[in-house]
């Protein structure tokens, strides 16, 4: 009788508990019918561990530097931990996680995020927060990143947020419930081969005030401290993205600070002669981000930038490396004619390519 009495709650207890965990593994959103870059973060989990170099920030990263021409080009293994308006306290918060997993020798940070002060959207927070596995720095981040209103329970339990989602449901949220979700990037790199080029430069509005926040630099400079003790190197980095504007009154706040806590800042905006960016032909939204081509032109000379200041080994010839990345390649060369296939049919990419389309 006892143990009845013990045993019926206990089985009553794992009954609600598995209802609950399948009815939110069917109810969080997907991110395979619309907004795919929620999947980048969680993409990281799966990949080898033995990375030189880990860049964090938004789609400055993600969609114009191509870790493959890295490897091809420099033998760097590197990872972009990527996602759409990636805030400083975000990209601290996954520099911290990835010290968990490994030591890379090197992170850089996309600089971009520090035009953010405060926190922005629920949305943002969603596609960096809702891929990342549960950790103290996750929470940390969390806290940091909500706005006003939001339940930061839910970024932990998301069928707090997401219980009615029933109308919103397609196949793919049954699909996926419990499966591997498709592929979306390589090593991070969302490519497009697509262009669409521009020869108007606009000049940015005046601002009321041109300080990053206190908060940015909060964050900054715990970045420097983690790095330090860790024995990790810390970048910055400036994609040539010609919008959003890019203020020299920001430009020399960075300047300023990389040059107190002896962070090398690569400001491709600065280098277009190195780079040979063409913006007739190198980027594919008329100058908010860079295309293929122009991922490659960027890469290469971040590749030198990288291993003159770094004591990188070259991993050119190393069995388990080169297979690693010969299943990476494959993966981005497939998206790459896919979206030759798609541009030819219909004279347009229609967003981001993923394994499901290429087979």
């Amino acid at each position: 009788m006892k143990a009845r009495k013990i045993i019926a709650p206990a089985v009553c207890a794992a009954v609600i508990l598995t209802v609950g965990y399948l009815l939110q593994a069917l109810l969080v959103p997907k991110y395979i019918s619309e907004a795919r870059e929620g999947n980048l973060i969680a993409e990281y989990y799966s990949s080898p561990k033995n990375h030189d170099v880990i860049f964090v920030g938004d789609c400055e990263i993600y969609e114009n530097i191509d870790p493959v021409a890295l490897y091809d080009g420099y033998g760097i293994s590197s990872y972009l931990r990527g996602s759409p308006q990636q805030l400083t306290w975000m990209s601290y918060c996954l520099m911290e996680e990835t010290l968990k997993y490994e030591k890379p020798k090197a992170f850089v940070f996309s600089v971009l995020a520090l035009k953010y002060g405060e926190p922005q959207s629920e949305a943002y927070n969603r596609l960096a927060f809702d891929g990342m596995k549960l950790s103290a720095a996750k929470i940390r981040g969390i806290n940091a990143s909500v706005t006003e209103g939001e339940d930061r329970l839910s970024y932990l339990l998301p069928i707090l947020r997401f219980h009615s989602r029933w109308s919103e449901l397609d196949a793919n949220d049954f699909r996926y419930m419990l499966k591997k979700k498709p592929t979306v990037s390589a090593a991070g790199y969302v490519p497009r081969i697509d262009v669409k080029g521009t020869d108007f430069f606009p000049k940015g509005q005046e601002l009321a005030d041109y300080r990053f926040s206190d908060r940015c630099y909060e964050y900054l400079d715990k970045m420097v401290k983690l790095c330090r003790e860790n024995g990790v190197k810390l970048i910055f980095v400036k994609a040539p993205s010609i919008s959003p504007y890019w203020y020299d009154e920001w430009e020399e706040q960075v300047t300023e600070y990389a040059a107190k806590n002896g962070i090398p800042y690569y400001n491709f905006l600065e280098m277009q002669d190195r780079t040979g960016i063409d913006y007739m032909t190198d980027t594919y939204d008329a100058g908010l981000h860079l295309n293929h081509a122009g991922a490659g032109k960027l890469t290469a000379v971040l590749g030198e930038l990288l291993s003159a200041d770094l004591s990188l080994t070259d991993h050119r010839g190393d069995k388990e490396y080169d297979s690693a990345w010969d299943s990476i390649r494959r993966f981005r060369d497939g998206v790459i004619e896919y979206q030759k296939k798609e541009l030819a049919e219909t004279g347009k990419i229609s967003g981001i390519t993923t394994s499901l389309d290429i087979g």
